[in-house]
C-alpha cells in the first residue's frame, strides 16, 4: 500500500452535511478529503422534495427539532440560519420558491443543489473519493482511513454518513458503529417521517386507499394540522409523517376530522336539516368515501332528526378524537429520516466535536437531532456542517 496522504481533516459521508462541511472547511484553507461509499454524492438530496429539494424552511428554530436534549441544536441553528443558505443558493443563481408553511424548493431540480455543493467543494480544493468504502483507525494522535486501496491520515475526522433511513440509497450504521468504537452513546435509532401501518381489525379504513383530508393529527407530544392520507397499508400524508416522529409502538394516533367546527355543530345540523343522513353532513367537509366510512363506523344510519342530541354529541366527540392504534410503521425503507443517533451528551453544541475523543466530529442525520417535515432536516445538516467547519 502506498504511503498515506495527509490532510487536515477527513469527512466521511458526501450527503448534505458532509459536502457543505467539506466546502466551508476547504475554503478556510484546510486540506480536506471527502469520502463516500456511494459513487454518486448527495443521493438523498436528489430524491428530496419530489426531486426539487426542500432545501430549508424559513421558520426553522430549535423548537422544530426532536432530541434527547432539546436545547442542543440552538447554538448551531442560531449561527447558520436559513437566510445564510438562501444566500448561497442565490449566489449560484438557483431559482427557488416558497410553498406552504415556509418550505423552500428549487424551481428546477435538486441536481442544482448537489452541483452547487460540489462546485463549492472544488472552490475549496477538496479532494474526493466516491464509490469507496472506508475503514477507520486511530493512533498516534491521528485518524487513519483506508479506502479503495489507499490510506489517508488526518488529525480530525468528521462523521457525516447519516442514519438508517432509505437503505436502498446506501444508508448504513457506519457513523453509529464508529461512534460506539469511541465509547459514544447511541440513542436508539427509529424510523421518522414515515407512514404508519394499521392492523387487520381496522381494514375498513384501508379500503379508503388514496383518500386524503385536512385534519389535526396527534401522537405523544406532537400535534400537526395538515393532510392525512389513507393507504392500502394504513396512514400517511404530511400530518401522519409529522406525528410519526413522536409516536411509539402501542400508543394511539388521534385524528380530529373537523378541527374548524364549533361544539354542538351536529345538533345545529339536525335543527337545520332533520332529514339529512349523517354521511351527507360529514361529506360537506370530507371526501364522500371517508364520510360514508366514518358514518358506518359510528353506526348512525338514520336521518339526523331521528337521532338524539346525546348520540350526536357522542359522535361529535368521536369525530374530534378518532383513535387509531397503528401496529407499526413502514420502517427505514420508507422513512425520510432517522430519529435518534449519536448522543448529543457526548458532543459540543458549539462545534459538534466529541467530548470523548478530541478532533472527532459528528454532524447531520448521524446525530440525535431530528427535524419536522418541510426542510428542517436540511437546515440542521447545513447548520451542523457550518459549526464543525468553523472548528476544523
Amino acid at each position: 500500500m502506498p504511503a498515506p496522504r495527509s490532510f487536515d481533516a477527513i469527512i466521511i459521508g458526501a450527503g448534505a452535511a458532509g459536502m457543505l462541511c467539506a466546502a466551508l472547511a476547504g475554503q478556510r484553507g484546510r486540506r480536506i478529503l471527502l469520502i463516500d461509499h456511494s459513487p454518486e454524492p448527495g443521493r438523498k438530496i436528489l430524491i428530496s422534495g419530489g426531486g426539487r429539494c426542500n432545501f430549508t424552511n424559513i421558520g426553522a428554530t430549535a423548537e422544530n427539532f426532536l432530541s434527547a436534549n432539546p436545547h442542543f441544536a440552538k447554538s448551531a441553528l442560531g449561527r447558520f440560519r436559513p437566510a445564510d443558505f438562501i444566500a448561497l443558493v442565490d449566489r449560484h443563481r438557483i431559482g427557488w420558491h416558497e410553498k406552504t408553511l415556509g418550505q423552500l424548493f428549487c424551481d428546477g431540480s435538486a441536481t442544482q443543489i448537489v452541483a452547487m455543493l460540489l462546485d463549492e467543494c472544488a472552490a475549496g480544493g477538496v479532494a474526493t473519493a466516491f464509490g469507496e468504502a472506508a475503514t477507520v483507525d486511530h493512533h498516534d494522535g491521528a485518524f487513519h482511513v483506508g479506502f479503495g486501496g489507499e490510506l489517508a491520515q488526518a488529525p480530525a475526522l468528521v462523521l457525516a454518513s447519516g442514519g438508517l433511513s432509505i437503505p436502498k440509497l446506501g444508508a448504513t450504521s457506519f457513523a453509529y458503529d464508529i461512534a460506539r468504537r469511541f465509547k459514544h452513546k447511541i440513542v436508539e435509532p427509529r424510523p421518522a417521517l414515515v407512514p404508519l401501518t394499521l392492523p387487520h381489525d381496522q381494514a375498513l379504513f384501508k379500503s379508503l386507499s388514496g383518500v386524503s383530508a385536512n385534519v389535526v393529527a396527534s401522537a405523544g407530544k406532537g400535534k400537526f394540522r395538515e393532510a392525512a392520507l389513507f393507504t392500502h397499508r394504513g396512514l400517511s400524508g404530511p400530518a401522519i409523517l409529522q406525528i410519526s416522529s413522536y409516536w411509539r409502538h402501542g400508543e394511539p394516533v388521534t385524528v380530529d376530522f373537523f378541527p374548524d367546527h364549533p361544539a354542538g355543530w351536529l345538533r345545529q345540523a339536525k335543527r337545520a336539516e332533520p332529514r339529512a343522513p349523517l354521511r351527507r353532513v360529514l361529506g360537506r367537509s370530507l371526501p364522500d368515501r371517508l364520510a360514508e366510512t366514518l358514518a358506518e363506523h359510528l353506526a348512525l344510519r338514520s336521518e339526523l332528526g331521528n337521532l338524539s342530541d346525546k348520540s350526536l354529541d357522542a359522535a361529535e366527540r368521536r369525530l374530534a378524537d378518532w383513535r387509531f392504534i397503528p401496529n407499526g410503521s413502514e420502517g427505514f425503507a420508507k422513512a425520510e429520516v432517522t430519529i435518534g443517533g449519536i448522543s448529543t451528551a457526548d458532543l459540543s453544541s458549539q462545534t459538534m466535536e466529541s467530548k470523548r475523543v478530541p478532533s472527532l466530529f459528528a454532524i447531520g442525520e448521524a446525530v440525535d437531532v431530528t427535524g419536522w417535515l418541510g426542510g428542517y432536516n436540511f437546515q440542521w445538516a447545513w447548520a451542523s456542517a457550518h459549526a464543525a467547519a468553523q472548528a476544523l
